[in-house]
Parts: structure tokens; sequence; C-alpha cells
């Protein structure tokens, strides 16, 4: 545990975003995109299912960067595109990671942390509008009529996790973690995750997720129903498989109860906005302690990329 964190912030059991960052596999594995010219998304279409399969492929830290974040809009914006021209009857979106160990760690905490050193409020706001925009383009799952699926073969951290909260289901592997760390130098996750979580878990749930940092296993998250399936780790996308073939023939239906579920309880932009601003208002209120642990956090996830 970093001694500079305090002890009633500590996760249960003595697990830290630090001490996760840094035990992940220090390659990855970047392939090119097979459908849309994205640079840090490998995407493909299955006609057999139906299915359009997107796997992020960063080329430096593991994280929600500005150069990702851009290939995760123009892949919604060309899947619709497609749709709506005839050329792609897609039935189901999913995602996942070929960064071995890892789905997403969240933010881009180097980012962050300049932003605060200068002082740069529009810098963070900035930031914050982009990663909004993919979250509300997420949680409306492109304004396609689809059943998205996350697949989770490596943790899932901050936003990383508010990303896949957005899915109607999520698929993970056993050796899989989320959490939302941020609270551990001194920051709450802005970009959805109390929106999400109070929506699908209540909000004295959401609080105690966000409140603690505490990182939970892919087992914990099944139990309190953020994980839909859960399977053995090397297995989740022949289990993805085994969902459409078992499923699609309703696939209607389920895509009316995920529908329904959003027009009951709906997520307005306006809302994820004043949230990020908000954050980014906060961010820079952080002292240099806070501020040092998240320059270390960022310098972990780069070692993961070299």
């Amino acid at each position: 545990m970093n001694d500079l964190a305090p002890d009633h912030l500590v996760p249960e059991e003595g697990v830290t975003l630090a001490a996760v960052t840094e035990s992940l596999a220090a390659t990855s594995d970047i392939g090119k995109s097979t459908l849309f010219d994205l640079g840090q998304i490998d995407v493909s279409w299955d006609a057999s299912i139906a299915t359009l399969w997107a796997f992020m492929t960063p080329t430096h830290r593991p994280n929600f960067s500005l150069a990702l974040l851009r290939d995760v809009r123009h892949w919604y914006v060309e899947s619709k595109r497609l749709f709506d021209g005839g050329m792609l009857p897609v039935q189901y979106m999913v995602a996942g990671s070929r960064f071995p160990g890892v789905f997403n760690l969240g933010g881009d905490l180097e980012l962050f942390a300049s932003c605060i050193e200068r002082g740069d409020l529009p810098g963070l706001v900035d930031y914050g509008h982009a990663c909004i925009d993919v979250v509300n383009r997420t949680w409306r799952n492109g304004d396609l009529p689809v059943v998205s699926i996350a697949l989770a073969q490596g943790d899932a951290l901050g936003g990383g996790f508010e990303a896949l909260l957005c899915f109607d289901m999520v698929i993970a592997e056993r050796s899989a973690r989320f959490g939302l760390p941020e609270m551990l130098f001194g920051l709450f996750p802005g970009m959805g995750a109390y929106s999400i979580l109070a929506r699908k878990l209540g909000r004295r749930m959401a609080e105690r997720m966000i409140l603690s940092g505490k990182v939970y296993t892919a087992e914990e998250m099944y139990d309190i129903g953020v994980v839909t399936i859960l399977v053995e780790d090397g297995e989740g996308e022949q289990a993805v498989r085994d969902y459409i073939a078992s499923n699609r023939r309703h696939h209607a239906g389920h895509v009316g109860v995920f529908e329904a579920g959003r027009r009951v309880d709906p997520l307005e932009y306006s809302e994820l906005k004043d949230i990020v601003e908000n954050w980014a208002a906060t961010a820079l209120k952080l002292d240099p302690t806070d501020l040092r642990m998240m320059r270390r956090l960022a310098s972990a996830q780069t070692r993961l990329s070299k």
C-alpha cells in the first residue's frame, strides 16, 4: 500500500490501483483494424452472427487517451452510417481489449496532472467532455437496435469501469478486476460512474463503491449483478458467441427490454456534463501529495506499454 494514501481509503483486502497496474503484463498485442481505418481499435464484422467486434489496441498506455476517445467515437459514427445505409445489419456490438490483462485503466492521468499543475480548467473540461461523449454514445448503443456486450478479459478501472458499465451486458473472465480508485488521490470518478451505478445498483451502493476505492474481483461483480456472465480465463470470446447463439432468436425482445430500461431511468447528457464540470473544478483543488500519487500511477501505466 502506498504510504501517501489515508488509511480509511485503503481498499479492502489491501488491493490498490498501484498494485493492480504494476502486476499486469508488460507487453501488448497491437493489431490493425479490419473494417474501419481506426488506429487504436481493431474492428471486425462477423456476418454469421450479425456481430460487430471492436478490440481496443492502445499504442501507449492502456487508458482513454484523446486518440482512443476519437477512435471510439468514429466506431460509433461509422457503425451508424453503415447500418443506416443497409450495409451493416448489426444485431450485437462487442467491445474488448487486445492489451494483455487490461480492458482499460481509465483516464489519462498524465494529462490530468499536467492540467492541474498549470491550472488549466478548460483543458480538463475539454477532456471530460470527450469522455462523456463516448459514455453517452455507449449508453445509447450508438443509436442502433443492438444488444451491446462488454468483454472484460482484463482489468477495468476508473474510466475503464465507467465505460464498461454503459453496456447492456458484461461478460468477464475470472481474473479481471474492477473498481473506482480515484478517491485514493483525492478525486472522484466524474465521467458517469455515479450516474450509472446509482441506476443499476442504487445510490448507497454507488457511494460505497466510489468512496471505498476498492478493487473488486470478477466474482464479486457477478454476485452484485454488474457482471452478467462469469467464465474462466481464455473463455470470454467463446462465451460471447455462445450467448449470441442461444439468444439471437430473441434478439428483438432483448433489445426492447434494454431500451425500456433506458427509457424508465434515462441518463441525459446534461447530467453527465454537470458532473464532469464539477469533477474538473474539484481536480484543481488537489494538493501536491495527491498529484504525486497520480503521477506514480501514470508511470505504472506507462511501464505496462514498454
